[in-house]
């Protein structure tokens, strides 16, 4: 199956892979060299508002040794700056999930091919690769030293790695293990039986959460390598999981339009459904948990493919989950979230990447900024807070299905209080920036989309 995620028939993505399967047939080499461009961009800052709602600001023309192009210039603000610091393009696959492993400064990639390529930070040169014997590395997830990964194989493989003077890895296990009984039967139980989309890992009980789009949720315990749990979680692909380290809830999304909150039964290895969150009928694609230290406030965000992000917001009393709102702005599906403190990072079937914050003790939004540079989908997201300072900054790492990786630097001023007064003011407990972006998909694309909602 080519396409990573179950969109509906007539999606903006089905087009990109026919269009670009026409533009290789007359090519039969694949060029597996990769092109690393360092953006000597000044920094860009978001705009508050458009200066006309009938105008866009151009784009500057790609440079001819890049099939990209930078981000466009905006007015400047206080509140956010953001550059665009790397963009490497590779020719081997399209880069379905991204991992940052902080404590040794690394960025794995995961893509078409059987190679896991490692990024070292802050130069974002390649410092070596993980070679597995299956492809199609769906998801990836980095806790300490190891790193997980899962296969076109629908198998999930751990590997342990170090980083004295060069990168070394190590193939630990292989999940699930192999057994004479499995042998015998010439197959596993225990295994997924279609592709493993996403990863979560329980730190306190050493728990790994598979789901897969064969609807079900696995749970793992990484010592034994044995399957603890398993169960039919959505009557759909199952395309996001995560868990909350301080209580151990699992939340799950699927194609079937849902958010499912699990929790494991005391002294037990099962699980319990505990809610449902079936705010629209439209595919999820994307959850994000954001948790403030200040007052221990918990909001949940998902990504849908009619590009809304809706979020709910955790009672401290009854500890469920209330419907907040939902954030507008992109023009198509949402296919990634990443929640860095009360920053919310989207990335989007229409090419961009937007910046949301969130007022500290509030349910108020807002769009600091919309990052453009890729010329297609944005597939998956990562970020990491750099610096905790008067001025946060965090590094953001995306990728697309042009088969560019980029590296944004994003930095964030404190909250203006003054910013925040027209949303009080207003009826609505959201508010969204519209900004006027512009789009750099051809328009061939986005006219047979528009004509087939």
């Amino acid at each position: 199956m080519e396409l990573d995620l179950k969109y509906p028939k007539k999606s903006l993505v089905s087009f990109i892979y026919v269009e670009r399967d026409n533009a290789m047939e007359g090519s039969n080499n694949i060029d597996q060299q990769e092109e690393a461009i360092i953006c000597d961009q000044e920094d860009s800052s978001s705009r508050s508002m458009p200066s006309s709602p009938h105008t866009t600001m151009p784009l500057p023309p790609p440079s001819p040794e890049s099939p990209w192009t930078l981000s466009p210039l905006q007015t400047p603000s206080p509140s956010l700056l953001y550059h665009c610091i790397a963009s490497l393009h590779r020719r081997e696959g399209i880069i379905y999930s991204i991992a940052i492993s902080r404590q040794q400064g690394l960025v794995f990639t995961g893509s078409k091919s059987n190679r896991i390529r490692v990024w070292r930070q802050p130069d974002y040169i390649e410092y070596g690769c993980i070679k597995a014997t299956s492809g199609e590395v769906r998801s990836t997830l980095a806790y300490g030293d190891f790193l997980f990964t899962t296969h076109k194989d629908h198998k999930i493989r751990i590997w342990n790695f170090k980083v004295p003077d060069n990168f070394r890895s190590k193939k630990v296990s292989s999940i699930p293990k192999k057994s004479s009984f499995s042998l015998f039967l010439k197959t596993n139980t225990q295994k997924h039986k279609e592709c493993v989309s996403c990863l979560a890992y329980y730190h306190a009980e050493g728990l790994l959460y598979t789901g897969s789009y064969d609807k079900t949720v696995k749970a793992w315990r990484v010592l034994t390598k044995n399957c603890v749990d398993s169960f039919v979680a959505h009557e759909h692909n199952v395309n996001a999981i995560l868990v909350k380290q301080d209580d151990g809830c699992v939340f799950t999304c699927s194609s079937d339009g849902s958010v499912k909150i699990w929790r494991r039964v005391f002294s037990e290895n099962s699980h319990t459904l505990v809610m449902t969150l079936n705010f629209q009928n439209y595919p999820i694609y994307a959850l994000a948990l954001s948790t403030s230290s200040f007052n221990s406030n918990c909001f949940l965000y998902s990504g849908s493919s009619d590009g809304t992000i809706n979020f709910w917001e955790k009672e401290k009393i009854t500890f469920r989950f209330n419907h907040g709102g939902f954030l507008q702005g992109h023009n198509f599906a949402v296919l990634c979230l990443v929640a860095v403190e009360t920053l919310i990072f989207s990335g989007s079937e229409d090419t961009t990447i937007r910046v949301w914050r969130r007022e500290e003790g509030s349910c108020f939004h807002e769009c600091l900024a919309v990052l453009n540079g890729h010329r297609g989908p944005v597939r998956c997201l990562a970020a990491c807070l750099e610096m905790d300072k008067v001025v946060k900054g965090f590094l953001v790492y995306s990728a697309s299905l042009d088969q560019s990786f980029k590296v944004w630097k994003v930095k964030v001023s404190p909250e203006e209080k003054m910013g925040f007064s027209y949303m009080k003011r207003s009826f609505s407990r959201t508010k969204v920036r519209d900004y006027e972006t512009s789009p750099v998909l051809s328009p061939s694309w986005v006219e047979r989309k528009l004509l087939q909602r």
